[in-house]
Protein backbone atom coordinates (compact mmCIF):
# COMPACT_ATOMS: atom_id res chain seq x y z
CA UNK A 1 0.00 0.00 0.00
CA UNK A 2 1.38 3.47 -1.00
CA UNK A 3 2.61 5.06 2.13
CA UNK A 4 1.16 8.65 3.35
CA UNK A 5 4.33 10.64 3.06
CA UNK A 6 4.23 9.02 -0.52
CA UNK A 7 0.86 10.58 -1.48
CA UNK A 8 2.21 13.70 0.22
CA UNK A 9 5.17 13.75 -2.43
CA UNK A 10 2.59 13.15 -5.25
CA UNK A 11 -0.15 15.61 -3.72
CA UNK A 12 0.08 19.36 -3.07
CA UNK A 13 -2.35 18.84 -0.78
CA UNK A 14 -2.19 17.03 2.51
CA UNK A 15 -5.02 13.84 1.64
CA UNK A 16 -6.97 10.89 3.36
CA UNK A 17 -6.81 7.04 2.61
CA UNK A 18 -8.74 8.13 -0.75
CA UNK A 19 -6.34 10.84 -1.48
CA UNK A 20 -8.89 13.25 -1.09
CA UNK A 21 -7.90 16.40 0.05
CA UNK A 22 -8.01 16.76 3.76
CA UNK A 23 -7.15 20.94 3.63
CA UNK A 24 -9.07 23.87 1.33
CA UNK A 25 -6.87 26.43 -0.16
CA UNK A 26 -9.68 28.33 -2.47
CA UNK A 27 -6.55 30.60 -3.57
CA UNK A 28 -4.06 27.54 -4.56
CA UNK A 29 -4.42 25.92 -8.44
CA UNK A 30 -2.89 22.96 -7.50
CA UNK A 31 -3.66 19.72 -9.48
CA UNK A 32 -5.37 18.06 -9.39
CA UNK A 33 -7.85 19.27 -5.89
CA UNK A 34 -7.87 22.99 -6.47
CA UNK A 35 -7.94 23.02 -9.84
CA UNK A 36 -10.91 20.50 -10.54
CA UNK A 37 -12.55 23.59 -7.93
CA UNK A 38 -11.69 26.27 -9.90
CA UNK A 39 -12.91 24.55 -12.61
CA UNK A 40 -16.25 22.73 -11.28
CA UNK A 41 -17.30 26.56 -9.96
CA UNK A 42 -16.36 28.84 -12.98
CA UNK A 43 -18.25 25.90 -14.94
CA UNK A 44 -21.18 26.23 -13.05
CA UNK A 45 -20.86 29.96 -12.98
CA UNK A 46 -21.23 30.12 -17.05
CA UNK A 47 -24.46 28.53 -16.84
CA UNK A 48 -25.97 30.56 -13.69
CA UNK A 49 -24.79 33.81 -16.00
CA UNK A 50 -26.26 32.15 -19.11
CA UNK A 51 -29.87 31.20 -17.15
CA UNK A 52 -30.21 34.46 -15.47
CA UNK A 53 -29.22 36.65 -18.33
CA UNK A 54 -32.81 36.87 -19.51
CA UNK A 55 -34.86 38.16 -16.39
CA UNK A 56 -32.76 41.49 -16.49
CA UNK A 57 -33.48 42.72 -19.82
CA UNK A 58 -37.51 41.25 -19.86
CA UNK A 59 -38.74 44.59 -19.04
CA UNK A 60 -37.49 45.13 -22.88
CA UNK A 61 -37.85 41.84 -24.14
CA UNK A 62 -41.60 42.13 -23.23
CA UNK A 63 -41.83 45.54 -24.76
CA UNK A 64 -40.60 43.70 -28.45
CA UNK A 65 -42.30 40.79 -28.32
CA UNK A 66 -45.55 41.70 -26.27
CA UNK A 67 -45.11 39.66 -23.94
CA UNK A 68 -48.25 39.24 -21.39
CA UNK A 69 -47.09 38.90 -17.27
CA UNK A 70 -49.16 35.16 -17.92
CA UNK A 71 -45.96 34.68 -20.42
CA UNK A 72 -43.44 35.58 -18.10
CA UNK A 73 -44.55 33.65 -15.74
CA UNK A 74 -44.79 30.84 -17.80
CA UNK A 75 -41.25 31.16 -19.18
CA UNK A 76 -39.60 31.60 -15.61
CA UNK A 77 -41.40 28.16 -14.96
CA UNK A 78 -40.19 26.41 -17.88
CA UNK A 79 -36.58 27.29 -16.70
CA UNK A 80 -36.50 25.66 -13.49
CA UNK A 81 -38.82 22.46 -15.36
CA UNK A 82 -36.16 22.05 -17.66
CA UNK A 83 -34.12 22.11 -14.59
CA UNK A 84 -35.56 19.12 -12.63
CA UNK A 85 -35.65 16.73 -15.52
CA UNK A 86 -31.36 17.07 -16.39
CA UNK A 87 -30.72 17.13 -12.51
CA UNK A 88 -32.79 13.84 -12.18
CA UNK A 89 -30.50 12.40 -14.87
CA UNK A 90 -27.16 14.23 -14.00
CA UNK A 91 -26.83 12.17 -10.91
CA UNK A 92 -26.56 8.82 -12.19
CA UNK A 93 -24.94 10.09 -15.44
CA UNK A 94 -22.22 11.42 -12.68
CA UNK A 95 -21.74 7.78 -11.07
CA UNK A 96 -21.09 6.18 -14.12
CA UNK A 97 -19.16 8.47 -16.17
CA UNK A 98 -17.74 10.98 -14.15
CA UNK A 99 -18.14 14.72 -13.58
CA UNK A 100 -15.76 16.12 -16.33
CA UNK A 101 -17.59 14.27 -19.01
CA UNK A 102 -21.08 15.43 -18.08
CA UNK A 103 -20.48 18.81 -17.08
CA UNK A 104 -18.55 19.49 -19.82
CA UNK A 105 -20.99 17.96 -22.75
CA UNK A 106 -24.37 19.57 -20.89
CA UNK A 107 -22.52 23.00 -21.59
CA UNK A 108 -21.58 22.52 -25.53
CA UNK A 109 -25.07 20.93 -25.61
CA UNK A 110 -27.22 24.12 -24.07
CA UNK A 111 -24.39 27.11 -24.87
CA UNK A 112 -26.20 27.35 -28.74
CA UNK A 113 -29.30 27.55 -26.82
CA UNK A 114 -28.43 30.46 -25.01
CA UNK A 115 -27.17 32.27 -28.16
CA UNK A 116 -30.10 31.54 -30.71
CA UNK A 117 -32.05 33.58 -28.24
CA UNK A 118 -30.99 36.63 -30.10
CA UNK A 119 -33.05 34.90 -32.66
CA UNK A 120 -36.51 34.26 -30.88
CA UNK A 121 -40.03 36.40 -32.17
CA UNK A 122 -42.76 35.38 -30.55
CA UNK A 123 -44.06 34.33 -26.95
CA UNK A 124 -43.56 30.40 -27.24
CA UNK A 125 -40.00 30.68 -28.48
CA UNK A 126 -39.08 32.66 -25.51
CA UNK A 127 -40.77 30.19 -22.93
CA UNK A 128 -39.43 27.48 -25.15
CA UNK A 129 -35.97 29.04 -24.65
CA UNK A 130 -36.35 29.71 -21.56
CA UNK A 131 -37.39 26.10 -20.47
CA UNK A 132 -33.97 24.82 -23.09
CA UNK A 133 -31.75 27.13 -21.17
CA UNK A 134 -32.65 25.58 -17.72
CA UNK A 135 -31.35 22.43 -18.37
CA UNK A 136 -27.81 24.03 -17.65
CA UNK A 137 -28.40 24.06 -14.16
CA UNK A 138 -28.25 20.38 -13.93
CA UNK A 139 -24.23 21.17 -13.72
CA UNK A 140 -24.75 22.22 -10.41
CA UNK A 141 -25.14 18.45 -9.44
CA UNK A 142 -21.92 17.25 -11.51
CA UNK A 143 -20.55 20.70 -9.14
CA UNK A 144 -21.34 19.17 -6.20
CA UNK A 145 -20.30 15.54 -6.75
CA UNK A 146 -16.84 16.81 -8.37
CA UNK A 147 -16.33 18.14 -4.78
CA UNK A 148 -17.58 15.21 -2.78
CA UNK A 149 -14.65 13.20 -5.09
CA UNK A 150 -11.93 15.07 -4.22
CA UNK A 151 -12.67 16.35 -0.73
CA UNK A 152 -12.51 14.56 2.22
CA UNK A 153 -15.64 14.83 5.13
CA UNK A 154 -13.17 16.72 7.10
CA UNK A 155 -13.68 19.95 4.89
CA UNK A 156 -16.56 18.90 2.23
CA UNK A 157 -19.22 21.27 3.19
CA UNK A 158 -16.37 24.05 2.67
CA UNK A 159 -15.48 22.64 -0.50
CA UNK A 160 -19.30 21.97 -1.53
CA UNK A 161 -20.01 25.75 -0.15
CA UNK A 162 -17.20 27.94 -1.71
CA UNK A 163 -17.97 26.03 -5.22
CA UNK A 164 -21.54 26.55 -5.39
CA UNK A 165 -21.65 29.84 -3.52
CA UNK A 166 -18.95 31.34 -6.15
CA UNK A 167 -20.45 29.70 -8.95
CA UNK A 168 -24.45 31.09 -7.90
CA UNK A 169 -22.85 34.53 -8.44
CA UNK A 170 -23.64 34.35 -11.78
CA UNK A 171 -27.04 34.90 -11.34
CA UNK A 172 -26.39 37.99 -9.45
CA UNK A 173 -23.58 39.13 -12.49
CA UNK A 174 -26.08 38.66 -15.39
CA UNK A 175 -28.53 40.82 -13.34
CA UNK A 176 -25.44 43.26 -13.05
CA UNK A 177 -23.35 43.00 -16.30
CA UNK A 178 -26.81 42.33 -18.73
CA UNK A 179 -28.24 45.67 -18.47
CA UNK A 180 -24.92 47.41 -18.95
CA UNK A 181 -24.39 45.43 -22.31
CA UNK A 182 -27.68 46.66 -23.11
CA UNK A 183 -26.97 49.84 -22.54
CA UNK A 184 -23.21 50.16 -24.15
CA UNK A 185 -24.73 48.42 -27.54
CA UNK A 186 -27.32 51.53 -27.43
CA UNK A 187 -26.32 54.24 -26.48
CA UNK A 188 -22.34 53.75 -27.57
CA UNK A 189 -22.90 51.62 -30.98
CA UNK A 190 -26.39 52.94 -31.27
CA UNK A 191 -28.47 50.45 -31.89
CA UNK A 192 -32.02 49.89 -31.89
CA UNK A 193 -33.23 48.22 -28.79
CA UNK A 194 -34.45 45.79 -30.89
CA UNK A 195 -30.96 45.06 -32.24
CA UNK A 196 -29.02 45.13 -29.30
CA UNK A 197 -30.80 42.75 -26.42
CA UNK A 198 -30.52 40.40 -28.99
CA UNK A 199 -26.80 40.78 -29.81
CA UNK A 200 -26.15 40.58 -25.88
CA UNK A 201 -27.13 36.82 -25.35
CA UNK A 202 -23.82 36.41 -27.76
CA UNK A 203 -22.16 37.12 -24.47
CA UNK A 204 -23.13 34.64 -22.04
CA UNK A 205 -23.23 31.70 -25.25
CA UNK A 206 -19.22 32.50 -25.69
CA UNK A 207 -18.80 32.15 -22.01
CA UNK A 208 -20.47 29.21 -21.19
CA UNK A 209 -18.69 27.31 -24.57
CA UNK A 210 -15.47 28.53 -23.14
CA UNK A 211 -15.19 26.63 -19.79
CA UNK A 212 -16.72 23.21 -21.20
CA UNK A 213 -13.32 23.54 -23.00
CA UNK A 214 -11.15 24.20 -20.11
CA UNK A 215 -13.01 21.47 -18.20
CA UNK A 216 -12.19 19.16 -20.85
CA UNK A 217 -8.97 20.16 -21.56
CA UNK A 218 -7.61 20.26 -17.58
CA UNK A 219 -10.30 18.55 -15.24
CA UNK A 220 -9.56 15.65 -13.80
CA UNK A 221 -12.98 13.67 -12.37
CA UNK A 222 -10.80 12.05 -8.84
CA UNK A 223 -7.62 12.50 -6.85
CA UNK A 224 -6.15 9.46 -8.91
CA UNK A 225 -7.23 10.30 -12.82
CA UNK A 226 -10.26 10.49 -14.98
CA UNK A 227 -13.52 7.80 -15.03
CA UNK A 228 -12.03 4.46 -16.89
CA UNK A 229 -14.78 3.75 -20.27
CA UNK A 230 -15.11 -0.12 -20.33
CA UNK A 231 -17.46 -0.10 -23.92
CA UNK A 232 -16.84 -4.43 -23.70
CA UNK A 233 -18.34 -4.51 -20.24
CA UNK A 234 -21.70 -7.19 -20.37
CA UNK A 235 -24.82 -5.01 -21.27
CA UNK A 236 -26.28 -6.60 -18.37
CA UNK A 237 -23.19 -5.80 -15.85
CA UNK A 238 -23.43 -2.09 -16.21
CA UNK A 239 -27.35 -2.38 -16.13
CA UNK A 240 -27.61 -4.24 -12.88
CA UNK A 241 -24.92 -1.34 -11.88
CA UNK A 242 -26.74 1.26 -12.77
CA UNK A 243 -30.53 -0.05 -10.97
CA UNK A 244 -28.75 -0.65 -8.25
CA UNK A 245 -27.23 2.89 -7.34
CA UNK A 246 -30.59 4.30 -8.29
CA UNK A 247 -31.92 1.88 -6.11
CA UNK A 248 -29.88 2.55 -3.39
CA UNK A 249 -30.09 6.47 -3.61
CA UNK A 250 -34.01 6.38 -4.25
CA UNK A 251 -34.75 4.22 -1.42
CA UNK A 252 -33.23 6.44 1.04
CA UNK A 253 -35.50 8.66 3.33
CA UNK A 254 -32.82 11.04 3.89
CA UNK A 255 -32.46 11.82 0.42
CA UNK A 256 -35.94 12.79 0.06
CA UNK A 257 -35.83 14.92 2.58
CA UNK A 258 -33.18 17.21 1.77
CA UNK A 259 -34.33 17.31 -1.82
CA UNK A 260 -38.01 18.42 0.22
CA UNK A 261 -35.99 21.35 2.50
CA UNK A 262 -33.46 22.03 -0.34
CA UNK A 263 -36.56 22.96 -2.49
CA UNK A 264 -37.19 26.24 -0.26
CA UNK A 265 -33.53 27.30 0.47
CA UNK A 266 -32.31 27.19 -3.06
CA UNK A 267 -35.75 27.18 -4.59
CA UNK A 268 -36.63 29.80 -2.75
CA UNK A 269 -33.56 31.70 -4.11
CA UNK A 270 -34.13 31.00 -7.64
CA UNK A 271 -37.48 32.24 -7.08
CA UNK A 272 -36.19 35.62 -6.04
CA UNK A 273 -33.51 35.57 -8.85
CA UNK A 274 -36.91 35.67 -10.94
CA UNK A 275 -38.60 38.02 -9.54
CA UNK A 276 -36.94 40.26 -7.70
CA UNK A 277 -35.51 42.62 -10.05
CA UNK A 278 -39.02 43.22 -11.42
CA UNK A 279 -39.92 43.72 -8.46
CA UNK A 280 -38.61 46.42 -7.23
CA UNK A 281 -38.90 48.05 -11.04
CA UNK A 282 -42.88 47.72 -11.01
CA UNK A 283 -43.14 48.49 -7.07
CA UNK A 284 -40.79 51.24 -6.32
CA UNK A 285 -40.21 52.43 -9.88
CA UNK A 286 -36.66 52.48 -9.55
CA UNK A 287 -35.18 52.33 -13.40
CA UNK A 288 -34.06 49.09 -14.97
CA UNK A 289 -30.35 49.15 -14.11
CA UNK A 290 -31.19 50.30 -10.17
CA UNK A 291 -34.09 47.17 -10.59
CA UNK A 292 -31.11 44.87 -11.81
CA UNK A 293 -28.14 46.25 -9.53
CA UNK A 294 -30.64 45.29 -6.46
CA UNK A 295 -31.17 41.69 -7.93
CA UNK A 296 -27.52 41.66 -8.37
CA UNK A 297 -26.64 42.13 -4.97
CA UNK A 298 -29.07 39.56 -3.96
CA UNK A 299 -27.34 36.68 -6.45
CA UNK A 300 -23.88 38.32 -5.52
CA UNK A 301 -23.66 37.83 -1.85
CA UNK A 302 -23.27 33.66 -2.83
CA UNK A 303 -19.72 34.60 -2.82
CA UNK A 304 -19.38 34.78 0.33
CA UNK A 305 -23.26 33.44 1.80
CA UNK A 306 -23.08 29.85 0.58
CA UNK A 307 -19.32 29.42 1.51
CA UNK A 308 -20.26 30.34 5.11
CA UNK A 309 -22.87 28.03 5.36
CA UNK A 310 -20.33 25.28 4.55
CA UNK A 311 -17.71 26.31 7.23
CA UNK A 312 -20.59 26.76 9.61
CA UNK A 313 -21.60 23.14 8.48
CA UNK A 314 -18.16 21.74 9.03
CA UNK A 315 -17.41 23.79 12.19
CA UNK A 316 -20.52 21.95 13.70
CA UNK A 317 -19.66 18.86 12.38
CA UNK A 318 -16.27 18.85 13.73
CA UNK A 319 -17.44 19.78 17.41
CA UNK A 320 -21.35 17.70 17.68
CA UNK A 321 -21.03 15.12 14.92
CA UNK A 322 -23.50 15.12 12.18
CA UNK A 323 -26.35 16.15 14.26
CA UNK A 324 -24.48 19.53 14.78
CA UNK A 325 -24.87 19.51 10.72
CA UNK A 326 -28.53 19.49 11.41
CA UNK A 327 -29.48 21.27 13.57
CA UNK A 328 -27.25 24.29 11.80
CA UNK A 329 -29.35 23.64 8.81
CA UNK A 330 -32.96 23.69 10.54
CA UNK A 331 -31.82 27.02 12.49
CA UNK A 332 -29.89 28.99 9.65
CA UNK A 333 -33.29 28.14 6.81
CA UNK A 334 -35.61 28.64 9.20
CA UNK A 335 -34.00 32.35 9.97
CA UNK A 336 -34.38 32.57 6.00
CA UNK A 337 -38.42 32.12 6.21
CA UNK A 338 -38.52 35.17 9.24
CA UNK A 339 -36.48 37.30 7.02
CA UNK A 340 -38.62 36.49 3.87
CA UNK A 341 -41.83 36.93 5.51
CA UNK A 342 -40.86 40.49 6.72
CA UNK A 343 -39.67 41.11 3.16
CA UNK A 344 -43.03 41.14 1.82
CA UNK A 345 -44.20 43.64 4.10
CA UNK A 346 -41.31 46.17 4.41
CA UNK A 347 -43.07 49.67 2.07
CA UNK A 348 -39.87 51.72 1.77
CA UNK A 349 -37.13 50.82 -1.10
CA UNK A 350 -34.57 51.10 1.30
CA UNK A 351 -35.95 48.60 3.92
CA UNK A 352 -36.35 46.48 0.89
CA UNK A 353 -32.87 46.92 -0.03
CA UNK A 354 -31.90 45.93 3.47
CA UNK A 355 -33.89 42.87 4.40
CA UNK A 356 -33.26 41.69 0.65
CA UNK A 357 -29.31 41.39 1.40
CA UNK A 358 -30.30 39.78 4.69
CA UNK A 359 -32.43 37.24 3.67
CA UNK A 360 -30.02 36.63 0.86
CA UNK A 361 -27.64 35.53 3.33
CA UNK A 362 -29.43 33.45 5.27
CA UNK A 363 -31.28 31.27 2.39
CA UNK A 364 -28.29 30.93 0.39
CA UNK A 365 -25.94 30.01 3.92
CA UNK A 366 -29.04 27.43 4.01
CA UNK A 367 -28.19 26.00 1.05
CA UNK A 368 -24.56 25.39 1.54
CA UNK A 369 -25.65 23.82 5.26
CA UNK A 370 -27.76 21.63 3.36
CA UNK A 371 -24.99 19.93 0.83
CA UNK A 372 -22.75 19.32 4.09
CA UNK A 373 -25.19 16.97 5.31
CA UNK A 374 -25.24 15.50 1.54
CA UNK A 375 -22.46 13.26 1.50
CA UNK A 376 -23.04 11.62 4.65
CA UNK A 377 -26.57 10.08 3.26
CA UNK A 378 -25.03 7.64 0.86
CA UNK A 379 -21.40 7.32 -0.29
CA UNK A 380 -22.63 4.51 -3.01
CA UNK A 381 -25.19 6.36 -4.48
CA UNK A 382 -23.97 9.90 -4.04
CA UNK A 383 -24.62 11.19 -7.43
CA UNK A 384 -28.34 10.17 -6.84
CA UNK A 385 -28.53 11.60 -3.51
CA UNK A 386 -27.05 15.15 -4.88
CA UNK A 387 -29.36 14.61 -8.13
CA UNK A 388 -32.50 14.16 -5.85
CA UNK A 389 -31.38 16.95 -3.68
CA UNK A 390 -30.18 19.47 -6.37
CA UNK A 391 -33.55 18.64 -8.31
CA UNK A 392 -36.17 19.20 -5.47
CA UNK A 393 -34.17 23.09 -5.37
CA UNK A 394 -35.88 23.37 -8.56
CA UNK A 395 -39.38 21.70 -7.92
CA UNK A 396 -39.40 23.95 -5.07
CA UNK A 397 -38.80 26.60 -7.32
CA UNK A 398 -41.63 25.74 -9.87
CA UNK A 399 -44.30 24.99 -6.79
CA UNK A 400 -43.25 28.85 -5.90
CA UNK A 401 -43.61 29.94 -9.09
CA UNK A 402 -47.01 28.35 -9.82
CA UNK A 403 -48.65 28.60 -6.51
CA UNK A 404 -47.44 32.09 -5.42
CA UNK A 405 -46.16 34.63 -8.72
CA UNK A 406 -49.00 32.86 -11.46
CA UNK A 407 -51.57 34.98 -12.09
CA UNK A 408 -52.96 37.85 -10.18
CA UNK A 409 -54.47 36.09 -6.89
CA UNK A 410 -51.67 37.64 -4.81
CA UNK A 411 -49.75 40.83 -5.16
CA UNK A 412 -45.96 39.99 -5.15
CA UNK A 413 -45.53 41.79 -1.69
CA UNK A 414 -48.02 38.78 -0.26
CA UNK A 415 -46.44 36.61 -2.14
CA UNK A 416 -43.20 37.07 -0.88
CA UNK A 417 -44.34 36.97 2.44
CA UNK A 418 -45.92 33.65 1.65
CA UNK A 419 -42.99 31.99 -0.09
CA UNK A 420 -41.22 33.04 3.51
CA UNK A 421 -44.16 31.13 5.48
CA UNK A 422 -43.35 27.94 3.06
CA UNK A 423 -40.01 28.25 4.26
CA UNK A 424 -40.75 27.69 7.91
CA UNK A 425 -43.19 24.99 7.50
CA UNK A 426 -40.98 22.87 4.85
CA UNK A 427 -37.55 22.97 7.31
CA UNK A 428 -39.37 21.21 10.17
CA UNK A 429 -38.96 18.11 8.00
CA UNK A 430 -35.03 18.00 8.89
CA UNK A 431 -36.16 17.22 12.55
CA UNK A 432 -37.17 13.65 10.76
CA UNK A 433 -33.23 12.98 9.30
CA UNK A 434 -32.40 10.34 11.50
CA UNK A 435 -28.71 7.95 11.29
CA UNK A 436 -28.43 5.12 13.58
CA UNK A 437 -24.70 5.46 13.61
CA UNK A 438 -24.35 9.37 14.65
CA UNK A 439 -28.26 10.66 15.55
CA UNK A 440 -30.81 12.44 14.73
CA UNK A 441 -31.75 16.33 15.81
CA UNK A 442 -33.27 15.21 18.83
CA UNK A 443 -31.83 11.54 19.50
CA UNK A 444 -28.29 10.24 20.21
CA UNK A 445 -27.17 6.87 17.72
CA UNK A 446 -28.82 3.77 18.06
CA UNK A 447 -25.50 2.51 19.94
CA UNK A 448 -22.20 4.54 21.07
CA UNK A 449 -20.17 0.79 20.44
CA UNK A 450 -19.10 2.22 16.71
CA UNK A 451 -17.09 0.38 14.39
CA UNK A 452 -14.51 2.92 13.57
CA UNK A 453 -13.07 0.79 10.45
CA UNK A 454 -17.17 0.29 9.65
CA UNK A 455 -18.18 1.76 6.35
CA UNK A 456 -21.09 3.62 7.63
CA UNK A 457 -18.86 5.28 10.32
CA UNK A 458 -15.48 6.08 8.18
CA UNK A 459 -16.64 9.42 7.34
CA UNK A 460 -17.88 10.56 10.68
CA UNK A 461 -14.83 9.85 12.22
CA UNK A 462 -12.47 12.60 9.95
CA UNK A 463 -14.64 14.92 11.24
CA UNK A 464 -12.77 14.52 14.96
Amino acid sequence: MESQSSKQAYFSLPVDHENKATEFRPFSISSPHMLAFHLAWLSLFSCFFSTFSIPPLIPVIRQDLNLSDSDISNAAIASFVGSIFSRLTMGPICDLIGPRIASSTLSLITAPIIISTSFISSPFSFILIRFLVGFSLANFVANQFWMTSMFSGRVVGLANGFSAGWANTGAGVAQLVMPLVFHFLTNSLNLTSFMAWRVSFIIPGIFQFFTAVLVLAFGQDSPTGNYKFTPKMAEKEKKDEFLEVLKNGLGNYRGWILGFTYGYCFGSELTTDNIIAGYFYDRFGVNLQVAGTIAASFGMANFFSRPVGGVLSDMLGRRFGVRGRLWGLWAVQTTAGLLCVILGRVNSVWGSVSVTCLFSVFVQAASGLTFGVVPFVSKRSLGVISGMTGSGGTIGAVATQVLLFSGNRFSTQTSISLMGLMILVCTFPVTFIYFPQWGSMFCGPASTNININSAAAQDYYLLE
